[in-house]
């Protein structure tokens, strides 16, 4: 049987993502990365690219990828039945990008996301921004900006509920369903 417990409340993750985008304003100046673009995947991380886009005031809105057919587990986790186009409003060729996801576990979804970005074009540079990192990973990604690093069971799940409000909510026990 699978339990939750709420882990934080909206105001706590939006003042953690203030945080993170003064760290990443940061290492875009101290990297000399102008005119980054961001990119959200699809949920979660696209919620976050938004709130950081208009904290950082960078100008554009911010892309959505949703890397369901670039997934490499689809075959044994099913097809999304919602697959929603992604949505990329600006040249990714040359472009400092700036890619933010939700939680960070295995590192199978940053790896889609970049395959699909890579699909728009070439990008100068992907900066990794992740709002949790987890232990697990099963490829060799790291995240350039992190808010937290909870410390999470092997059967532990965490997930990002929102947008209006956000939530954090920890399941505790084995994975049942998708």
């Amino acid at each position: 049987m699978t339990e939750s417990t709420l882990f934080m409340k909206h105001d706590a993750i939006l003042d953690l993502i203030r945080g993170m985008a003064e760290v990443l304003r940061n290492r875009l100046r101290d990297r000399a990365l102008g005119d980054p673009a961001m990119i959200g995947i699809h949920t979660g991380g696209a919620w976050i690219a938004e709130y950081m886009n208009t904290m950082l005031n960078l100008g554009q809105p911010s892309g959505l990828l949703d890397i369901s057919f670039y997934r490499d587990d689809f075959t044994q986790i099913g097809v999304n039945p919602q697959v929603r186009p992604s949505k990329i409003d600006f040249d990714v060729d040359g472009r400092n990008i700036v890619l933010i996801d939700d939680v960070l576990h295995t590192g199978r979804t940053i790896r889609a996301a970049m395959n699909e970005i890579f699909d728009f074009g070439r990008p100068a540079s992907i900066t990794l921004v992740t709002l949790i990192e987890r232990s697990g990973r099963e490829l060799p990604i790291q995240p350039d900006v992190i808010g937290l690093s909870p410390p999470l069971g092997l059967n532990d799940r965490i997930k990002l509920n929102g947008p209006d409000p956000l939530s954090l909510e920890i399941f505790h026990g084995p994975r049942t369903g998708r």
